[in-house]
């Protein structure tokens, strides 16, 4: 007999045994009589009036001292029964692969998404001459490396030579690879030259070296997820996204660093740091792949975010990065955070790179229950004239907004766009997040539940490991009202998204990314200048007693904007992007030292 076994039958008021033959006896002896609430056999240990005074302050309820006894009195026999999943007797472990029964799904009922037809048209510039220096290749967009790689005047072999050099040189300041797939990347390179030669090329991704979060699977090559418990952890699958890109004849160059279990940018490895400040972190939870991207370090890279975690190391870190909307995109493979939450996109260069990417991995898989059939219409060229984008004027008047985001706002209209004001309601949007915490715990139980946990490196009160273990104590009733909420929020953003095309919002604001990612629409930063900043920047709550580097005179580093689109219209968002990103005219700048 267990320990925890024995625990229950000592806790119980009449023990195991006795309560069920006493229950089960009185209710045989009417024949037909139906079981009732509260009438099971006790378990668990033995709770008071006390003990539920004390939970009512974890919940915030209050119940008068004759409610407080009478929960208390047939605890054992009504509820604690809920809990035999994971105290026994009838324990049972849930495999990681088996998602819960009830999904999201981002749509509404009667309001259509998505555009009608299926199209990508490609820009119509071509690429300059390939450059002579490596940097200068390194630097170059996808769209560019392509059409040299295509046109042969480059092998994917070379580019994933210069790749690969500037990985091992760069990284020993940025911490931002876990693994350096050396062997894994020639070898894809290797081939696809060869195929490239004898007339079979596969498109814009052929030959192009990519990194990968690490919390993408990859057949033989460790997938870590930043963390302890889990970095000798070897899948023998392929992720789908990675099988995709591997259909495409990308190659993989290495392994990227993410905050630990995905949050903020500290991994076992140390903290990723920002190629712009080094005295900061990179942002997280995509803190490798916005490095490297910035650094010139991978071609591209696939990032994921379930609150932040594309919208944040991009703006960091100055690049493009598109979260797409929920069940876009599969997951099958990739680190579970939050079943109705988490997304996986493409961090880049320029606005055309997501694109290219997204085109790539998209469509459903049925290893990912949420992921669904979608349509992707892109055009390059076309006129956005017209289209209405919405903004909330007290947004762009307060923090965290910049002149930055106020002078996108004026870019706006001078390309042709129509600004129009929008307003959402003051609800409380940040209560939306017990479902996230609930799922992640629910995730990582086991790891919680052994201990394990504190094998992660950050153990502040803003980690995993205490978010973890508080969230075992949150309230399913408010779960349910939080996932009533959401839908309410849902209503409204279809309201918000019937009045206009596209939101430009600032990227930092709280309410964007928690709306956004539990309502599932698509988001797109870029980057759209440059501001000062006196302080190192970090996702973690502040501590006095490690404060973070100032600085005299301030930094320059860039700063982006986040359209947000309807969902799945990921290609009209990337068409405002792109006429947006040529009128800022800041896409080429590079971090110096790199």
């Amino acid at each position: 007999m267990s320990a925890s076994r024995r625990e229950f039958l000592a806790g119980s008021s009449l023990g195991l045994i006795g309560a069920a033959m006493a229950a089960r006896a009185g209710a045989q002896d009417t024949p037909g009589a139906p079981p009732a609430f509260g009438t099971s056999p006790a378990v668990g240990p033995a709770v008071s009036a006390a003990t539920f005074s004390e939970a009512e302050k974890l919940v915030q309820i209050e119940m008068t001292a004759k409610d407080l006894a009478q929960a208390a009195e047939n605890w054992q026999e009504s509820l604690a029964g809920v809990y035999e999943r994971r105290t026994g007797p009838k324990k049972l472990a849930i495999e990681d692969t088996i998602a819960p029964a009830t999904t999201w799904n981002p749509t509404l009922p009667g309001i259509a998404s998505g555009p009608a037809k299926d199209f990508f048209v490609a820009s119509s510039q071509s690429a300059p001459e390939l450059p002579a220096r490596d940097e200068d290749i390194a630097f170059a967009p996808v769209a560019h490396l392509s059409e040299w790689i295509k046109t042969r005047q480059i092998t994917s072999e070379r580019l994933t030579e210069i790749y690969l050099q500037r990985l091992e040189t760069y990284d020993r300041k940025l911490h931002c690879v876990i693994t350096l797939t050396r062997e894994h990347a020639l070898k894809q390179a290797q081939a696809a030259d060869k195929e490239i030669a004898a007339g079979k090329y596969g498109g814009p991704l052929h030959g192009i070296p990519w990194g990968a979060k690490d919390l993408l699977d990859t057949a033989g090559i460790a997938t870590t997820y930043g963390a302890e418990p889990y970095r000798d952890r070897v899948p023998a699958k392929d992720a789908t996204v990675t099988a995709r890109l591997n259909d495409a004849g990308a190659v993989l160059v290495a392994k990227l660093s993410l905050g630990s279990l995905a949050l903020n940018d500290v991994w076992f490895g140390g903290e990723t740091k920002n190629p712009w400040l080094l005295e900061e972190g990179s942002s997280g939870s995509s803190a490798g792949p916005g490095a490297a991207v910035a650094a010139g370090l991978v071609g591209f890279a696939i990032g994921s975010e379930t609150q932040g975690s594309i919208v944040s190391p991009s703006m960091r870190c100055g690049v493009t990065g598109l979260r797409p909307t929920y069940g876009r995109v599969p997951r099958t493979g990739a680190m579970t955070l939050s079943w109705t939450c988490d997304k996986l996109g493409p961090m880049a260069r320029s606005v055309e790179d997501t694109v290219l990417v997204l085109r790539a991995i998209s469509g459903p898989d049925a290893g990912d229950l949420a992921s669904i059939p979608s349509r992707l219409a892109f055009d390059a060229g076309t006129s956005i004239a017209g289209l209405r984008v919405g903004y909330i004027p007290a947004w762009m008047k307060s923090a965290p907004a910049t002149e930055v985001d106020r002078a996108a706002l004026e870019t706006v209209k001078k390309l042709g766009m129509t600004p129009v004001e929008v307003s959402l309601p003051d609800w409380p949007y940040d209560s939306l997040n017990i479902i996230l915490f609930a799922e992640a715990a629910a995730a990582f139980e086991e790891l919680t539940l052994s201990g394990k946990v504190d094998e992660l490196k950050m153990q502040v009160t803003d980690a995993w490991p205490n978010t973890f273990r508080q969230s075992r104590f949150l309230s399913a009733v408010d779960f349910v009202q939080a996932d009533r909420l959401r839908r309410k929020v849902a209503l409204e953003m279809a309201r918000v998204f019937s009045e206009v095309d596209l939101l430009l919002v600032p990227s930092l604001r709280d309410e964007f990314l928690v709306i956004t990612n539990f309502t599932g629409h698509p988001s797109l930063t870029l980057r759209a200048g440059f501001v000062e900043v006196s302080e190192a920047r970090s996702d973690w709550a502040p501590d006095p007693r490690n404060p973070q580097p100032k600085f005299s005179p301030p930094r320059r580093v860039p700063y982006g904007v986040t359209l947000v689109g309807r969902l799945f219209e990921e290609g009209k968002m990337a068409e405002a992007g792109i006429a947006m990103e040529r009128a800022f005219g800041v896409s080429g700048d590079r971090p110096p030292g790199f």
